[in-house]
């Protein structure tokens, strides 16, 4: 790969069907680029993430994750596109054909592929329940009856409500919740199906996303709070989002894990295209 043919994917993650679960921008260079660059092209692909990729020396892969307008510390749905990728698009070789270490911000995780499923090998969020959460409560625009409990994580703060109908209504007020959270907020419900053990959605507009389509790292606290209430280690999640995304869940509390199981879909390939590496830097056209 050379400095003009640095190439880009979209990827919709946690589904099966194109134009649906959480789309991502995967980047993939020969070698770390400028943060300052990867930031322009988050911005410019301006989707909720996108993954940038380099290889190290011992195999594994380099990852890095970008909103539109700040670097994050995890992201699940875009850790899954950068794996399909890899998998997908002949990346590794024969011996690392079933498996991919990544390196990040959050530690060493890992990929693999079963079958036509990619499981993501996470850390357990674990949250604190709050007592004081009133500027919360009122930012979401949610009736204080139908809350059944509120809790952070490092992360996040994670609400429940009474019932999926309730998770459904909720119009927040993103200009407040922008103030009031460094990353997000997780609403959760029991399902109202069987086909589904918990549902969710996400609110992210202080790192530039108003509602998250699908969120894989939100579901390493999800994983571990429906477990302790519904008594199982493997669960069927999903995210309901305009998108829909469908997320399934195992909790590995011995080794303090979640692995997260999904499917994806590759939208397109582009290529950032430029004279040279030297001006790569200044460089966010993408040509199809």
């Amino acid at each position: 790969m050379t400095g003009s043919n640095i190439y880009i994917f979209q990827v919709d993650a946690f589904t099966k069907k194109p134009f649906s679960g959480n789309p991502a921008a995967v980047c993939i260079t020969d070698s770390k680029m400028e943060e300052g660059w990867m930031q322009k092209v988050a911005q410019e692909m301006n989707l909720s993430e996108t993954a940038f990729l380099w290889p190290s020396n011992d195999k594994s892969f380099n990852l890095k994750w970008f909103t539109p307008t700040t670097e994050v510390d995890l992201c699940g749905h875009a850790t899954l596109a950068a794996a399909k990728i890899l998998f997908s698009q002949n990346y590794l070789s024969q011996s690392e054909k079933n498996e991919i270490t990544f390196n990040t911000n959050s530690g060493k995780l890992t990929a693999n592929l079963i079958d036509n499923m990619i499981e993501l090998d996470f850390p357990i969020e674990r949250e604190v329940a709050l007592e004081e959460y009133d500027e919360l409560i009122r930012a979401l625009r949610i009736g204080y009856s139908s809350i059944k409990f509120v809790g952070k994580n490092q992360f996040d703060f994670l609400v429940e409500v009474e019932s999926e109908e309730k998770l459904g209504e909720i119009a927040p007020d993103h200009n407040k919740l922008a103030e009031l959270t460094e990353r997000g907020v997780i609403v959760t419900s029991a399902s109202s199906l069987p086909s589904y053990d918990f549902v969710s959605r996400f609110f992210a507009p202080a790192v530039g996303v108003a509602e998250d389509p699908v969120t894989g790292s939100a579901h390493c606290n999800l994983g571990p709070y429906w477990k302790d209430r519904l008594h199982k280690d493997e669960l069927i999640a999903y995210q309901d989002s305009d998108r829909g995304g469908e997320i399934k869940v195992k909790v590995d509390e011995q080794n303090d894990r979640v692995i997260l199981g999904g499917q994806a879909v590759v939208v397109f390939k582009g290529r950032l295209y430029c004279a040279n590496k030297l001006l790569i830097k200044d460089c966010v056209k993408v040509q199809l």
